[in-house]
């Protein structure tokens, strides 16, 4: 893996269409430094899938995922003014919100601790893999935070009650619970990681169009919030829309010949 510029974070391109990224700061547990939140921000905001990218899959090197905020930066929190503190805030928003409107397929791949802010770089992600000794908590409120951000898109993964429970009542969830939660899709040893994540993506990006990975990443987005009439009229136009993509000119054509699905992967 090569080193993003100045930042802790190691991109490497492999099979084409598969964007690996890696947290670099294993004696910190990846902690989000802002060179490393920078760097994280700038590349999921990029437009991947004009690149040819068409899945990421994010990991930590070290004996954990992240553990979260910065210290460096906690120290500063009581010193800094309320507008100092908007915009590391917003900082982070730009991070999270680009991962979750990252258009390509978005993987976590979970081991050792994953907490606050790591816990929230994680399941801003479409899928989470964690190896069987993962462990996952919703810090924020022991030190007087809020885990606001993370609230906004937990909705997309969780009911209710179980984000309650992980955000009013903070302690570590293994990645047993964590999988019956939902907050975690799938469960491996920790030395098959890597080789479940990119099987994942190869699973999936073989017989899904990316285009329509894509779309239904937005819809799901633009849905929320949404009376159920206005709810139908975005989906109706989204379904309309997407029946003239070449991508489904090319997957209808390819079933009525052959019964069969294309391999998107090509």
């Amino acid at each position: 893996m090569r080193s993003a510029t100045g930042s802790r974070v190691l991109i490497e391109r492999r099979d084409g269409d598969l964007l690996w990224l890696m947290l670099n700061d294993p004696k910190r547990a990846n902690a989000l430094s802002p060179a490393l939140v920078a760097a994280l921000t700038e590349t999921y905001s990029r437009d991947l899938r004009s690149e040819g990218v068409r899945a990421v899959l994010l990991s930590g090197a070290g004996k954990h995922f992240s553990a979260g905020a910065d210290l460096e930066n906690l120290r500063r929190v009581a010193e800094t003014s309320l507008e100092e503190n908007r915009e590391d805030s917003d900082k982070l928003r730009r991070l999270f919100e680009s991962i979750v409107r990252q258009e390509a397929l978005t993987i976590a791949l979970v081991h050792g601790a994953c907490v606050a802010g790591g816990c929230g770089l994680a399941t801003a992600c479409d899928f989470v893999i964690a190896a069987d000794e993962a462990r996952f908590m919703y810090s924020e409120v022991r030190i007087g935070f809020v885990a606001a951000l993370v609230a906004t898109y937990l909705t997309l993964r969780l009911r209710g009650s179980d984000i309650r429970e992980l955000l009013l009542n903070p302690d570590f969830l293994t990645a047993g619970p964590a999988l019956e939660m939902g907050l975690v899709n799938r469960l491996v040893p920790e030395s098959e990681l890597r080789g479940a994540g990119e099987e994942l993506a190869g699973e999936i990006l073989s017989k899904a169009s990316s285009e329509s990975i894509a779309r239904t990443k937005r819809m799901l987005l633009d849905v929320l919030g949404r009376t159920l009439d206005e709810r139908f009229d975005h989906a109706a136009e989204a379904n309309a829309q997407s029946r003239l993509t070449e991508d489904c000119r090319v997957g209808v054509a390819a079933f009525l010949e052959t019964k069969r699905t294309p391999n998107w992967r090509r």
